[in-house]
């Protein structure tokens, strides 16, 4: 076992990360006062989307008012370019967001064979908690919300900046097995991020009555785009399979009341680094997300920060990321950062572990993300 023993950039990525506080406080925000923009451009128009459901035997109404619920594999939308997420107003009630399930399936890969390609088991870190209140330490980081043929599912995500709109982001990266189910079946239904989720950190009891704004202090942010990588749709599974060094998404989101960008309601976005650096340069890297399988219940943010090591899942795909942690299945799809000079970026996102939660994985972004991302960027950044 190689030490676990926080080094120096560690406490970098600490102090960084808090750098990310919003210029004021949730509360304080504004742009959710504001009536729902209709942006045609955003989402290609509500009887573009109407079209496009229609193609696949799907009518708009009929789905915003349940029939998103039915699974039929011949109506579940599989390809890239298929993917359509209406906005539900109200569907993301506080409640409905408390009872979301961890997708815990995703989490359950066994020990993967010892190779070239693969370092020794690291020993598990503690999660610890992040301090309160999130918006001053973890802005960007949020929950990602989703409709499974199992139920409604709970994930992490984090704000990263648009390149081509400084200041004005709304993208979010994540997990591939947050947004798609592999090769098996399609795209997830009403996906949608909280930024900052639960955001003073309160417990089950204390949010028994809670407001929509204890909970969403940002509001919620509708998916109406969403990309993974085509490795993850053919070959992705519940144990993420050879599909996991590719586990990746971009979300363009749009608020579901407001009009202001997620980075600017937010206050902070992290900028993504596609440099893919080997893990034995890397001295720490820290992952932040959502845990909600047991003895953790989701509502409370958590980071484990370590050297990372190199895990192949599958004979002849990249080497992903590893590194110790003791956080569980609702803490996919959280970013993984790293100090990188004076600044904090995004390298990976939590993918796979082990049934016995003492270490977490995660895909190197590469070539292949970049592209991806670029075309996010490039195609619905401004809209």
């Amino acid at each position: 076992m190689r030490s676990i023993r926080p080094l120096l950039a560690a406490t970098g990525i600490a102090a960084a990360i808090a750098l990310t506080a919003s210029a004021c406080g949730p509360s304080e925000d504004k742009g959710a006062d504001k009536p729902a923009a209709s942006s045609p451009a955003a989402d290609g128009g509500a009887a573009d989307l109407a079209d496009k459901l229609k193609e696949h035997g799907i009518d708009l109404d009929k789905w915003k008012n349940g029939e998103w619920k039915n699974w039929d594999k011949d109506k579940w939308l599989r390809e890239a370019k298929d993917f359509a997420n209406p906005v539900i107003e109200g569907l993301w009630k506080p409640e409905r967001m408390k009872e979301a399930k961890d997708p815990s399936k995703t989490l359950a890969t066994k020990d993967a064979p010892v190779d070239s390609g693969t370092d020794p088991e690291p020993a598990p870190v503690k999660a610890e908690p992040e301090k309160l209140p999130y918006h001053n330490y973890a802005a960007p980081v949020g929950k990602v919300f989703f409709d499974s043929p199992e139920g409604s599912m709970v994930c992490s995500g984090t704000v990263v900046k648009d390149p081509r709109n400084p200041g004005k982001s709304n993208l979010v990266w994540t997990a591939g097995h947050c947004v798609h189910s592999g090769k098996s079946g399609g795209w997830y239904r009403n996906i949608a991020f909280v930024p900052a989720y639960n955001d003073k950190g309160k417990s089950e009891a204390q949010l028994a009555n809670a407001q929509p704004q204890e909970i969403a202090p940002y509001g919620t942010y509708w998916a109406d785009w969403a990309s993974t990588s085509n490795e993850w749709i053919s070959a992705g599974g519940p144990t993420g399979a050879g599909g996991a060094p590719y586990d990746y998404a971009v979300l363009h989101v749009k608020p579901e009341n407001g009009t202001k960008s997620l980075e600017e309601t937010v206050g902070n976005a992290l900028p993504v680094d596609f440099s893919a650096p080997a893990a034995a340069t890397v001295d720490a890297m820290g992952a932040w997300g959502y845990p909600a399988a047991p003895p953790y219940n989701g509502l409370i943010m958590h980071k484990c920060i370590d050297r990372p090591g190199r895990l192949t899942v599958v004979a002849g795909t990249p080497a992903m990321y590893r590194i110790g942690c003791t956080m569980t299945g609702g803490s996919s799809g959280g970013g993984w950062f790293r100090v990188q000079g004076k600044k904090t970026v995004l390298v990976s996102n939590t993918s796979i572990g082990p049934v016995t939660n003492g270490w977490l994985a995660g895909p190197q972004l590469g070539q292949g993300a970049e592209q991806l991302f670029n075309m996010m960027s490039e195609k619905y950044g401004a809209k």
